[in-house]
């Protein structure tokens, strides 16, 4: 995980990506990181990306967004290339 682990502060959201079992990488946002991982990985309210695969890890995680920008950012996420998401993650 590329930050420490996070403690949620009021209006805090995250924007993450977790590796799935297929080595595939699930970027998203949330305002509490541990518990979107755990929803993820026990099928209970986690992403449908989810079904037919396993959410193993968090691999990074970016703190300090409201909302909006964390929408605006992991749109941008979503749009680099494997390579690109895999040199975020190793920052």
């Amino acid at each position: 995980m590329s930050d420490s682990a996070p403690t949620s502060v009021a209006g805090e959201w995250y924007v993450y990506i977790v590796r799935a079992s297929d080595q595939s990488l699930y970027t998203g946002i949330t305002t509490d990181p541990e518990r979107r991982l755990v929803e993820h990985q026990s099928g209970k309210a986690g992403a449908k990306y989810f079904r037919g695969r396993k959410a193993v890890e968090m691999v990074h995680i970016e703190k300090g967004y409201n909302r909006s920008t964390a929408a605006s950012r992991e749109a941008v996420i979503k749009k680099l290339s494997r390579a690109e998401k895999l040199g975020l993650i190793r920052k």
